[in-house]
């Protein structure tokens, strides 16, 4: 079968799940919430950014593929493609995040209140960087390049399918767009990972964070694909792709489990071995104040796929492959929770204790205070109920909107130069 139709039950169950998002969503304004509702907003913007970031990683992958004459992947690449999509709706939602900075929708960002900038030397240092303007027109102007480069790859993709004869002309246009797309995508990700997610804790830099980052995207990515691989074979489609093409996903899934965990440790490392205060402030504040969270990261992320998937034979398994992405899909989205909830949370009592403003010094010693204080913060100190609730609205959003895309197109590109490749594909 190469033509996928969403069954009715698959619908409802995604539309269910959105449902229950749009209600926890909702009801986090509500419950808990300060007088800035940042468990709301760091919600919205925890998912959007999490599922944006895989969408990129997929683009960014295709583009990696066709730059270095791939072809292991050409069977299901169309995933990818509709991965990439989702770009638009990620697109909309960090539009209206980034409104925020301007009318005061919500205080997630230190670097954003006026009488900080005045009074803050390292805040007033960075803003010429670290303000609304660069944020929403430099997010604009990069998300708008990311979303034309992932239409343009698929209206290609698409031609093909229906000009077999101009197959390779379609080829070389792709090539040309994926490799002038990937040296932009290298900068343009690490220029939006400092303003959404590293600005959150505004006196904090570190020059690994974007590739952190960037792997745990990437991570997110390759689990989410083999979950939706497995689904799809389950369902009785994408009867040529094999346990070979698994390998070389597990195999991915298993080498960047490796690699992020390899930044982690160098960024904490030195960070730990300098003990510049500027530096160590944002691990210190997560290991005394949020220790689950942290070393919960490592324990998911690291320890539970190096160990089931150090054997050769696990990857080609999809049960235990399937197992591991689903824990580390999930285990990235705490890794995000963790970049994200402190941060929002310590600006938010800096804020409230003074007024929006004042000194960045004392009110970081009356954010601590209070945190201290309230020892447990529902929503920050770990995901709680409606966190979960939010991140499965958005993962059945995000499922429906790719099942939706893959419905449009020929799940398998026929006509690409490459699918002889892809089918007699061995590892």
């Amino acid at each position: 079968m190469n033509e996928y139709v969403m069954p009715t039950s698959q619908r409802t169950l995604f539309l269910g799940g959105m449902v229950l998002g749009i209600v926890c969503l909702a009801l986090s304004w509500f419950v808990g919430a300060d007088e800035f509702h940042t468990r709301f907003w760091t919600n919205l913007l925890h998912n959007t950014v999490f599922f944006t970031g895989i969408s990129f990683m997929a683009l960014f992958f295709i583009c990696v593929c066709i730059t270095a004459w791939a072809g292991w992947y050409t069977l299901f690449k169309r995933i990818w493609e509709a991965l990439s999509m989702f770009m638009i709706i990620g697109f909309v939602i960090m539009v209206i995040i980034g409104l925020g900075n301007y009318f005061g929708f919500h205080h997630l960002y230190h670097w954003n209140d006026a009488d900080s900038i005045l009074n803050d030397k390292i805040i007033n240092h960075k803003s010429k960087f670290l303000n609304k303007n660069v944020y929403f027109i430099g997010g604009l102007i990069v998300m708008a390049g990311w979303y034309i480069c992932a239409m343009k790859l698929r209206s290609l993709s698409l031609a093909e399918d229906r000009n077999g004869d101009d197959s390779y002309e379609h080829h070389h246009k792709a090539r040309v767009w994926a490799a002038g797309f990937l040296p932009f995508a290298g900068f343009s990700s690490a220029f939006i990972i400092w303003q959404w997610i590293m600005s959150l804790d505004a006196h904090w830099y570190s020059t690994m964070f974007a590739w952190y980052s960037g792997a745990s995207w990437f991570v997110s990515m390759i689990a989410l694909t083999i979950l939706i691989i497995i689904y799809m074979k389950s369902r009785g489609y994408y009867e040529q792709i094999t346990n070979e093409h698994v390998h070389d996903l597990g195999k991915f899934l298993f080498a960047f489990s490796i690699f992020w965990t390899y930044l982690w440790f160098s960024q904490f490392m030195l960070i730990w071995y300098a003990n510049v205060g500027e530096e160590t402030v944002y691990f210190r504040h997560r290991m005394d104040n949020y220790p689950v969270l942290f070393y919960g990261n490592l324990l998911i992320n690291f320890v539970m796929p190096f160990f089931v998937l150090m054997r050769n034979d696990t990857k080609r398994k999809f049960g235990s492959v399937g197992f591991v992405a689903a824990i580390v899909l999930f285990g990235h989205w705490w890794d995000y929770f963790l970049m994200i909830k402190p941060g929002a949370l310590h600006t938010a009592h800096e804020l409230a204790g003074h007024g929006h403003g004042g000194d960045h010094g004392a009110g970081a010693h009356a954010g601590e205070a209070v945190e201290h204080a309230a020892h447990f913060v529902s929503g920050f100190t770990l995901p709680g109920l409606l966190e979960i609730g939010v991140f499965i609205g958005f993962l059945s959003g995000f499922l429906y909107f790719v099942y939706v895309k893959l419905s449009q197109a020929p799940l398998v590109p026929e006509n690409d130069p490459y699918l002889a490749e892809s089918i007699h594909h061995h590892v």
